[in-house]
């Protein structure tokens, strides 16, 4: 059994837990680093309501389209959010790459070890919590974390254990980015941008998998797997195989994001905000964890190319919208979370002209 005071995720010599090795040396209760200040502990009070879902089976359909194109204004005007389903990626893809991340997360941490970093630059990184060298709290989660666009380039750094990961995780991946695209045209047009608006710089950006494993935790109700934060990008696409991702409506009430077969979250980010010039905003979400079951997601992150910056769309700044947000990058988003706590700051209040 593994004590209320056990040893630090990582230490000057070297050592490093993750949260799977804790619960398999039979963890009964959550060590004092992750256990959170009252105040930012899960409290269970939710709002009951209907979270917005999108069928994109009619997206090219003359007729359907423009209420399509409707509901997605609406969703990303009022949550930032929504879940799409018939949006073309095969469940078997989808299954066979939370397949994969499991069985590359139940690996013993031997051999995940020479994939440990600290580094938020490595174009490939596994680790825990959030950052397990610096953070002062430590969260309820393991992850890998890979480049993907253009896949070709990155994949040979990615996992060769398990057998199946390149493979399966690629498919998924490449749907995903296919997916992305689809996804812009529609959102662009619910700005009344042209669909085709930086087609070539959506097409060529940034495409980064974090691949998530929240193992059942025996004090639930004491941590968190992510603490409250927005994504970076413009768009996040999120497969999850539980419940556990909860995200905060514009009145700062939190909702539970319900776990719909065969559907994916999408999600926008800082960049997507500073590109709207603030007409849709990222969404704050987190992520809580449950004593029963260990809840594996997998977000592909997307954004310009690295070092591209993301400035307001000049159609969408005009008198009664003044332009509000400085431009930003991926890499500039790398160089903030490098200097600064995402608990103390967030990377979108660094971007805004009058915060």
């Amino acid at each position: 059994m593994v004590g209320r005071m056990g040893e630090s995720s990582a230490s000057p010599n070297g050592s490093f837990t993750s949260v799977m090795t804790l619960t398999e040396e039979g963890l009964t209760y959550v060590p004092k680093r992750y256990i959170l200040p009252p105040s930012l502990r899960p409290d269970g009070t939710l709002r009951d309501t209907s979270l917005p879902i999108v069928d994109l089976s009619h997206r090219q359909h003359p007729l359907l389209r423009p209420q399509i194109i409707q509901e997605v204004h609406v969703a990303c005007k009022e949550f930032g959010f929504f879940q799409v389903v018939n949006h073309g990626i095969p469940l078997s893809v989808m299954d066979d790459a939370i397949d994969a991340a499991s069985e590359f997360f139940d690996l013993p941490t031997q051999d995940k070890r020479h994939l440990l970093s600290s580094n938020v630059r490595d174009p490939i990184r596994y680790g825990t919590s959030l950052n397990h060298v610096t953070d002062k709290i430590h969260f309820w989660r393991e992850f890998l974390k890979h480049y993907a666009n253009p896949i070709s380039t990155w994949i040979d750094l990615w996992p060769s254990n398990p057998t199946c990961y390149k493979k399966k995780m690629g498919n998924y991946t490449m749907e995903a980015l296919k997916l992305q695209e689809k996804l812009m045209e529609v959102i662009f047009e619910s700005l009344a941008l042209n669909s085709n608006y930086l087609h070539e710089d959506i097409a060529q950006g940034s495409q980064v998998m974090a691949v998530n494993c929240y193992p059942a935790c025996p004090e639930s109700d004491l941590t968190l797997g992510l603490p409250p934060h927005t994504d970076y990008g413009m768009t996040s696409i999120i497969l999850q195989n539980h419940r556990g991702l909860q995200i905060m409506d514009r009145d700062e009430k939190w909702h539970s994001v319900p776990l719909i077969e065969g559907a994916l979250i999408v999600q926008l980010g800082d960049h997507m905000e500073v590109l709207t010039n603030g007409i849709y905003k990222s969404v704050v979400h987190r992520v809580t964890v449950n004593s029963e079951k260990k809840r594996i997601s997998i977000v592909s992150l997307h954004s310009l190319a690295f070092g591209k910056k993301v400035r307001p769309a000049s159609a969408l700044v005009n008198e009664q919208n003044i332009l509000s947000y400085k431009e930003g990058s991926f890499s500039d988003f790398l160089d903030f979370i490098s200097g600064d706590d995402i608990m103390e700051a967030k990377y979108i209040d660094k971007l805004k002209i009058n915060p």
